[in-house]
C-alpha cells in the first residue's frame, strides 16, 4: 500500500480546522448553557409579570372557577413559536380555588410567595411556579405555572439557533481558509522552484527578489550551501587532476622499467630495475591508501559521532609503533606530551593524521634527524617537528626514471598526505598548517583544535 505524502497545506488546514472546531464547540456549549440560563430568567420574569398583571386588574374578582381551556385544545391558542402554555390558579383567603386556567394540576394551597419548583400530577412532572397574594388584606392568592419540560424545550431551541449557523458556516470557512493558506504559501512554492532550478556547477546564488522576512535565513543558508558545495566540487576536481598527475608518474616508471626487463642487461641492472618497480608499486599503493583515507575522513564527518579520546595516550601508542622504524632509518624519535589530554573526536582519524605526519618526517629527512611529537593540552594543539632538511626521494641514478621517482615521492609525501591531515583537522573543527618551528627544529606541522 502506497502511503500518500503529507503536505504543508494539508497540515496547516488540518490544524486550523481542528482549532476552529474546538472554538466552535466551545461556543456551542456556551450557547446551550446560556440558552438554559436565559430561558430560566425569561420564564421566571414572565411568570412574575403575568402574576402582577392579573393582580393589578381591579375589575377581575375571579368569581368563577373555569374548566381547563374551555376554548378547546391549547395548541389552537398558540400564535407564536415561543408562546408558553401558562397555567394560572387563584385561591381565596380560605384556600378555595376560585379560578383555574391551563393544564397544570392544582398545587396544594400554601401561604408562601415567590418562585418554586414543584412536582405535580400522576405521573409526577416538574413545574416552575410563581405565587403572590393580592394586597391589601391577602384576599386572593395567584399562582402562575409553566412546565419545566416546556421551559427546557425553549432553552434547547435557543441553543440550537445559536449553534445551527456553525453547521453550514464551517464548510464555507474551511474552503476559504484552505484557499487563504494555499495563497499564503505561494512564496514558499516559488522559493522551492528557484531552489530546484539552481545550478550548483556555476555557484549561482538565489536571486534576492521580494521575499518575506521569514525566508531570509533560509535563502542565506541555501546560498551558503551552494557556495560550499561549489568550493568542495572545485577541490574535488583539483584533487582528481592532481591524482591523475601523481599516478601517472609511478605508473610511467613501472612501464619503463618493466619494458627494460625485456632487453639484455646484466644481473646488477636487472636487480636495480626490479627494485625500482617495487618502489614505484609501493608509491602507487601509498597514493591509493591516502585517497582511501580522504574518503574515510569525509564519510566519518557525515556518519560517525565523536567519542571521548585521550590524545596523549594515542600519541604514545603511535610513537611506540614507529620506534623500530625510526631506529632502522637512523632517526631519533621523541614525544613531549602531558599525562592525559581528553578531547571529543574520532580516534581512527586522529591516529591516521599523526601517522601521516610521522611518515612524512621519517621518509623525507636524512639519517640522524631528530623527530619529535609535541602536545599542548592548554593551548590545544598537536605538532610534529624535525631538525632535518626536507628532501625528495633519491633515485639510484640521474635518469628520467629517477627524476620521476623523486617527483612522485615529494608530491606523495608533502601533498596528498597533508590533504588527509587537513581533512582530519576540519572534521574535528580545527585547522592544519605549517608554522615557524621552535628553537632547535627546522620544520614543524601543527594541528590546532577548537
Amino acid at each position: 500500500m502506497i502511503r500518500r505524502r503529507r503536505t504543508l497545506v494539508g497540515d496547516l488546514l488540518g490544524w486550523a480546522l481542528g482549532a476552529l472546531c474546538l472554538v466552535w464547540l466551545g461556543f456551542v456549549v456556551v450557547g446551550f448553557r446560556t440558552g438554559l440560563h436565559e430561558a430560566d430568567e425569561l420564564i421566571d420574569g414572565h411568570l412574575a409579570s403575568v402574576a402582577a398583571l392579573l393582580l393589578s386588574e381591579t375589575r377581575n374578582d375571579f368569581s368563577d372557577a373555569r374548566a381547563v381551556f374551555p376554548g378547546g385544545d391549547p395548541a389552537n391558542l398558540r400564535a407564536h413559536d415561543y408562546q408558553q402554555s401558562l397555567s394560572v390558579v387563584v385561591w381565596d383567603a380560605a384556600g378555595r380555588v376560585i379560578s383555574r386556567t391551563g393544564d397544570a394540576p392544582i398545587p396544594p394551597f400554601a401561604d408562601s410567595e415567590g418562585f418554586a419548583t414543584q412536582s405535580l400530577g400522576a405521573p409526577a412532572a416538574a413545574w416552575r411556579s410563581f405565587a403572590r397574594w393580592q394586597a391589601p388584606g391577602h384576599q386572593r392568592r395567584v399562582m402562575v405555572m409553566l412546565s419545566i419540560a416546556e421551559r427546557d424545550e425553549l432553552a434547547w431551541d435557543i441553543g440550537t439557533q445559536v449553534a445551527e449557523p456553525g453547521l453550514w458556516v464551517l464548510p464555507v470557512v474551511a474552503l476559504v481558509l484552505g484557499l487563504a493558506i494555499r495563497r499564503g504559501l505561494r512564496p514558499l512554492r516559488i522559493l522551492s522552484d528557484e531552489v530546484l532550478a539552481l545550478d550548483v556547477q556555476r555557484a549561482t546564488p538565489l536571486p534576492p527578489g521580494q521575499r518575506h522576512q521569514e525566508f531570509g535565513a533560509v535563502v542565506e543558508a541555501i546560498n551558503t550551501l551552494v557556495l560550499r558545495y561549489h568550493a568542495a566540487l572545485g577541490r574535488e576536481q583539483q584533487l582528481t587532476s592532481e591524482l591523475a598527475h601523481e599516478l601517472r608518474t609511478p605508473l610511467a616508471s613501472l612501464s619503463l622499467h618493466a619494458r627494460s626487463l625485456r632487453g639484455e642487461m646484466g644481473d646488477e641492472e636487472r636487480a636495480q630495475s626490479l627494485q625500482r618497480i617495487e618502489q614505484d608499486a609501493l608509491r602507487a599503493g601509498q597514493l591509493l591508501n591516502q585517497l582511501l583515507a580522504l574518503a574515510r575522513a569525509s564519510r566519518t564527518e557525515l556518519d560517525e559521532a565523536a567519542t571521548p579520546v585521550d590524545l596523549a595516550d594515542l600519541a604514545r601508542r603511535v610513537v611506540a609503533d614507529y620506534a623500530q622504524a625510526a631506529l632502522d632509518a637512523g632517526h631519533e624519535l621523541a614525544l613531549q606530551a602531558p599525562a592525559q589530554w581528553g578531547i571529543a573526536g574520532h580516534p581512527v582519524l586522529l591516529e591516521l593524521a599523526l601517522r601521516n605526519l610521522l611518515d612524512n618526517a621519517l621518509a623525507h629527512t636524512p639519517r640522524g634527524t631528530a623527530v619529535e611529537v609535541q602536545l599542548n593540552a592548554d593551548e590545544r594543539w598537536l605538532q610534529v617537528c624535525d631538525d632535518g632538511a626536507r628532501q625528495r626521494a633519491q633515485g639510484l641514478d640521474s635518469g628520467p626514471a629517477a627524476a620521476a621517482e623523486g617527483a612522485s615521492g615529494h608530491a606523495l609525501g608533502l601533498g596528498l598526505g597533508h590533504r588527509v591531515v587537513d581533512k582530519v583537522a576540519a572534521v574535528h573543527g580545527g585547522r592544519f598548517a605549517s608554522l615557524a618551528p621552535p628553537p632547535g627544529f627546522s620544520t614543524c606541522y601543527r594541528i590546532s583544535f577548537a
